[in-house]
């Protein structure tokens, strides 16, 4: 592994949650709820999306890794032809034939963590991976997956810092849990040069979404219900999230 490889799975493993904390929460502070990930009608004008549409040109597949409910493949509606969505939970695959149904496509759906189910998902004209490069520990296997499986070019969409970072002061007042650095983009780019990997880097700024209520946060950091008040009130304390996110684009 190469340092910058080796500093990524660092920073990354160091995002956990101790297990002494998971053992105490009352729930799980994982998972996402489907209905949020819904791709909208009109999908959002973005370097991202500019990327695909010029990959596709004139018209091609779309492969989307760490999916959701398929906003960056729906995206890309118009040249794409046919989509394939890869997820491990199947609810969110669910959103994602809906929405193929829904706009006339012809998709498939695989349900399994990248790379392992690289090869069931096969190949496809461009491979998209938005919002997932925070959730990998070992960098290197997964964007050579995504290179192997694209016919044209991969498309990744992240934030410029770990989309948790936001918290860590929470995590330190709550927990008395001293987070690490959180990786970046650079670190991700780093990796990726290591592995022979120059990618188009583009840094732009996200529209302001809605928090997260303090019920998400209150569960997102093992506390029990009776605590979101405790923690609303923590909230109106922390800076505004970073907006800026970099769309990294690579061809075979």
């Amino acid at each position: 592994m190469g340092s910058a490889a080796a500093r990524w799975s660092e920073l990354q493993s160091g995002r956990g949650i101790p297990a002494e904390i998971l053992a105490s929460t009352p729930r799980s502070p994982w998972g996402h709820d489907p209905a949020d990930f819904a791709p909208p009608d009109v999908p959002a004008d973005t370097p991202s999306r500019t990327a695909g549409l010029a990959l596709l040109e004139p018209a091609g597949t779309v492969l989307d890794v760490g999916c959701g409910g398929g906003d960056a493949a729906f995206a890309l509606v118009g040249p794409m032809t046919a989509a394939t969505g890869v997820d491990s939970q199947q609810d969110m695959l669910d959103v994602f034939e809906a929405a193929a149904d829904v706009r006339g496509l012809p998709s498939r759906t695989v349900v399994g963590r990248w790379p392992d189910v690289a090869g069931e998902a096969g190949t496809a004209d461009v491979v998209v991976s938005h919002h997932v490069l925070h959730n990998v520990v070992d960098l290197v296997p997964f964007v050579t997956a995504l290179t192997d499986a694209a016919e044209r070019g991969v498309v990744v969409e992240m934030l410029a810092e770990h989309p948790m970072a936001w918290l860590d002061p929470l995590w330190l007042r709550l927990h008395d849990l001293r987070r690490p650095e959180p990786a970046t983009v650079d670190d991700a780019v780093a990796v990726l040069r290591e592995a022979g990997v120059v990618p188009d880097v583009v840094r732009w700024e996200r529209e302001r979404r809605p928090p997260h209520d303090p019920a998400w946060v209150t569960r997102r950091l093992c506390l029990p219900p009776e605590r979101e008040a405790e923690v609303a009130d923590l909230l109106a304390t922390l800076p505004p999230r970073t907006r800026t996110a970099a769309t990294l684009t690579w061809r075979p």
